[in-house]
Formats: structure tokens, C-alpha cells, sequence
């Protein structure tokens, strides 16, 4: 099966673009399936080489960019669909390579029925980077803290768990161990202590950033009115799924977020297993520590509405199902009052009856 010569694109239905870092490689089919465009192209070249094609469906990987591109291609005309690579790999034929990889990418964006990513603008991707260097900085810290403790063992000196305890106990340790502590590691010991008190700063102050975002944001405004959730899961929810259009319901929401239990059914016999852990691993971790959190203050459980729910739940299963449970409600709830409009202290109505 051949390609037509270069040029002759009239005929191009769905282009699959296989997204690298300087080129790009393009897949074309016809109406009827037939191949007829195969190009590689520079990124620079995006614009120029699609301004020739007729305006049709164009699939492309969730990755870097991709959103870019998107846009770029939405406002040119072109209907472009960002695909999860997992849903790409099914139709990948042969071996691994960039026009096998486009060619499949192609072919899954002509499927009518398959789920794609909501294309995010620019406001969700900077709230995204923001979370992102967070995490980053949050992640570095703990590390840091680990490494202090970890010296400080190996010269005999050992503190009690927790952040708090540490940094409060640091300079008296020095004062107090002089005469334990080599001057070199005593310098190491400041130095690194300086890293973890930079890295506070650090994290406040993009911490206060997205917290200045929750407070201007309607839609983060609505989910915070949900007991346990604050800026960061509101504003990490907002950037990740917009206003939720992409989901039918709270319950798709919650499986793509990773919190249904995996199933393995066959025969009319139907297996749970733990939680699937697909979709946002950070929003996940996000609403079990909430979850978490509510389930720390059971003298607060009657304030809520689903108070009565929590009870029966903490008594006929394990804590750590019951927090994953209680996540799961969460995530629901957050995905009706983002989809619809609503604050969480609203009448029940429609909106409400969708989670």
C-alpha cells in the first residue's frame, strides 16, 4: 500500500501526528483508510505544512506540547484530539517506530466511541506547573530532612519523628554535641539546614501563589466548600480536568482518578481487586489525604451530610478502605459542583443526584 507523492494531500480525512522534540512525524488516511500522506516535518515547520491540508480530524499522544499543538491546530480550523497513550498502543503494527507510532495514532482517532484528554488552555497548563514545582520542592525537602537525620545517626543522634521536632531541636543538637560533631560535618549539617530552610520559603511562597488562585477562581471557590478539600485540591482538580466536561458523571471522574477497585470479570462472575491507581497520581494521593483528615475528627462527622454514611462505613471495614471509600465520595461530589455550578451547602437537586 503507497502513499501518493508529496503534495497531493486533497484527499486527507484524519492525520496522525507522532509529537517529538525538534520533528514531527505525520500519517494521512483517506475516507476510506487508504494511506495517503507520510512526512516527517520540523516543529517550526507545524503551521506552513498544515496550512495545506484540508481541514479534518487530527489525533495525537497526551505528552509534552501536545496541548500546544492543539490549540495551534484548533485555530486553524482542524479538530484535534488528544489520545492517552494507552489507548494508542492497542493499534500500534510491527515494530516500534515514529510513522508505526503516527500511523496508530491515526487509526485511534477515528474511533468514535474512544475517550480523549480535554484540551487545557493556558491558565490550567501555568496552575499545572505551579502543583508541579511544588511537588518538586516538597519531594526535595523531605529528602533533605532525610539526609540530615540520616548524619546525624551516624554520629549516634537520633530525633523523634516528625518535621516539627527536628527543626525545633537542630541548633541545640549543635550547641549541646559539640564536642560529638567534627567540624566538617557540623558545616555540612548548616549547609543542609540552610537548603531545608530556603526550600520552606520556596514552598510558601508558590504555596500562597495557588492559594491566591483558589480565592479568584470561581470554580475552586464552589469545590472548597466540600469539607476537607482547600486550595490544593481545588486548584490541582481545576487544572487537570477543567470543568469536568470531559466525564459523564462523578463516578467516570472517580475511575479515571483512580480510586474504583480493578476488575477482573468473566462468566457472569464479577472479581474486585484494590483500587486501579490509573488516571492523576497526584490528585489520587490529593483526596485520600483529605479523606484522611475528615476521618482524624470523628466528633465532626455529624456536620457533614454524608456524616451518617462515614459511621456505617468505619464500622464494617478496615480504615484504609473505608478512607479510600470516603475519597472516592469526595472526588464524586467535587466533580458535580465543578460540572454543574453548585456549592456543596446547596439544596440537593439535579446536580447533586449526578454524583
Amino acid at each position: 500500500m503507497c502513499a501518493k507523492k508529496s503534495g497531493s494531500f486533497e484527499d486527507v480525512a484524519v492525520v496522525g501526528v507522532d509529537i517529538g522534540k525538534d520533528t514531527f512525524h505525520l500519517v494521512g488516511f483517506d475516507r476510506a483508510g487508504q494511506l495517503v500522506m507520510r512526512k516527517q516535518i520540523k516543529r517550526l515547520a507545524l503551521n506552513a505544512t498544515f496550512e495545506q491540508l484540508p481541514r479534518c480530524i487530527v489525533g495525537m499522544e497526551a505528552c509534552l506540547s501536545a496541548h500546544f499543538v492543539s490549540r495551534t491546530l484548533r485555530g486553524m480550523g482542524f479538530e484535534p484530539r488528544i489520545i492517552p497513550a494507552i489507548y494508542v498502543k492497542p493499534f500500534n503494527k510491527g515494530q516500534k517506530n515514529d510513522y508505526n507510532d503516527a500511523e496508530a495514532i491515526a487509526e485511534a482517532a477515528l474511533r468514535p466511541n474512544l475517550r480523549t484528554v480535554s484540551e487545557k488552555n493556558q491558565d490550567q497548563l501555568d496552575l499545572q506547573a505551579l502543583h508541579r514545582v511544588r511537588a518538586r520542592l516538597v519531594s526535595r525537602r523531605t529528602a533533605t530532612i532525610n539526609q540530615i537525620r540520616a548524619f546525624l545517626i551516624e554520629q549516634g543522634i537520633t530525633v523523634r519523628s516528625g518535621l516539627r521536632a527536628l527543626k525545633n531541636s537542630f541548633e541545640t543538637i549543635l550547641e549541646q554535641r559539640r564536642d560529638e560533631i567534627s567540624p566538617r560535618m557540623r558545616g555540612i549539617l548548616i549547609g543542609l539546614y540552610g537548603d531545608w530552610l530556603w526550600l520552606d520559603k520556596r514552598i510558601g511562597d508558590v504555596s500562597g501563589e495557588i492559594e491566591a488562585i483558589s480565592r479568584t477562581e470561581e470554580n475552586c471557590a464552589n469545590i472548597m466548600t466540600i469539607p476537607g478539600i482547600g486550595p490544593m485540591i481545588s486548584t490541582a482538580m481545576v487544572a487537570a480536568v477543567g470543568k469536568g466536561e470531559a466525564f459523564d458523571r462523578g463516578r467516570d471522574f472517580a475511575a479515571w482518578v483512580g480510586l474504583v477497585p480493578r476488575q477482573f470479570s468473566t462468566g457472569g462472575r464479577t472479581i474486585l481487586g484494590r483500587i486501579t491507581k490509573r488516571g492523576s497520581r497526584y490528585l489520587r494521593m490529593l483526596f485520600v489525604q483529605a479523606a484522611k483528615v475528615i476521618m482524624m475528627r470523628p466528633h465532626r462527622w455529624s456536620d457533614f451530610s454524608f456524616g451518617p454514611w462515614l459511621s456505617e462505613a468505619v464500622a464494617r471495614m478496615p480504615r484504609n478502605k473505608a478512607a479510600i471509600a470516603l475519597a472516592n465520595k469526595l472526588a464524586r461530589t467535587a466533580w458535580s459542583l465543578l460540572r454543574h455550578g453548585t456549592r456543596f451547602d446547596a439544596p440537593k437537586d439535579a446536580a447533586m443526584e449526578a454524583i
